[in-house]
């Protein structure tokens, strides 16, 4: 791949040294092409499964939205109860419902 454009078309003023410095680029690219091995496609094993960091109301959706898909889910938090900041308010907004 030759990235002609960012390295040639706007970085450079005159238009014939920036032909030759295309022609260049494209000539490094063909020889860099020509070295190329083909890569081995491998297949590995994956366990449908998520770690959600954070125990907030924003990582408690994300668990419940991933579990409701049928991903297993682990939930971790820095403390022993979870809940953030949600779980510290008396009431909520807009209803002055209890949170707790």
């Amino acid at each position: 791949m030759v990235n002609v454009r960012e390295h040639c078309s706007w970085c450079t003023v005159d238009p014939e040294e920036a032909t030759e410095k295309a022609k260049i680029l494209v000539r490094g690219g063909i020889e860099r092409a020509k070295t190329l091995e083909v890569i081995p496609i491998k297949t590995v094993e994956v366990e449908k499964a998520c770690l959600v960091i954070g125990g907030g109301i924003a990582g408690m959706n994300a668990a419940l939205d991933l579990a409701n898909q049928g991903i297993k889910v682990y939930l971790v938090d820095k403390n022993t109860t979870i809940g953030g900041r949600m779980a510290q308010l008396d009431r909520t907004f807009p209803t002055d419902d209890c949170s707790i």
